[in-house]
Parts: structure tokens; C-alpha cells; sequence
């Protein structure tokens, strides 16, 4: 992992956390208010930020770190295998 991680910014994590609330996939959940939803993930956001909970955020094309020591069962297979 030869890039840095920055720490993530507060707005971005709470409008993660808004769009979570309000989609499932590209699908539009009806139960979630939009304002209800951007109060939930501010709050949520600053709950973490007290607790001692650090966001990063990976630069673009950067490999997401792996916390596993398992390897991954298609490690070794090549894109063209079948």
C-alpha cells in the first residue's frame, strides 16, 4: 500500500451515510426521509468522530486495505480461465 490514507471529510461520510439511508443500490427507498436521513448521518458522523473512530479514505485506484490473512479462494486464477 504505497499511497497515503488521508483522513476522510466529515461532509463526504455523512453524505455516504444520507444516500445509504435513502437508496438501496440504485433502488429509491420510500421509508427514509431525505431531511431524516442527512440528520441521521451527521449525527452518526459525529458520534464516530467522539468515540475515537478514524475514516480514511484510499486515493483514486488505490488498493483497499485488506485486514484478512486468508487468500481469496480466485487468487490464482486468470481472467480467461472457465
Amino acid at each position: 500500500m504505497g499511497e497515503e490514507l488521508k483522513p476522510a471529510d466529515p461532509a463526504e461520510i455523512a453524505d455516504a451515510l444520507s444516500d445509504a439511508l435513502r437508496y438501496d443500490g440504485r433502488r429509491r427507498v420510500h421509508d427514509a426521509d431525505e431531511l431524516m436521513a442527512r440528520i441521521v448521518a451527521e449525527r452518526l458522523v459525529e458520534h464516530l468522530r467522539r468515540c475515537g473512530f478514524r475514516l480514511v479514505r484510499c486515493g483514486a485506484g488505490a488498493a483497499l486495505p485488506d485486514t484478512s490473512r486468508h487468500r481469496h479462494p480466485n487468487a490464482d486464477r486468470q481472467p480467461d480461465d472457465a
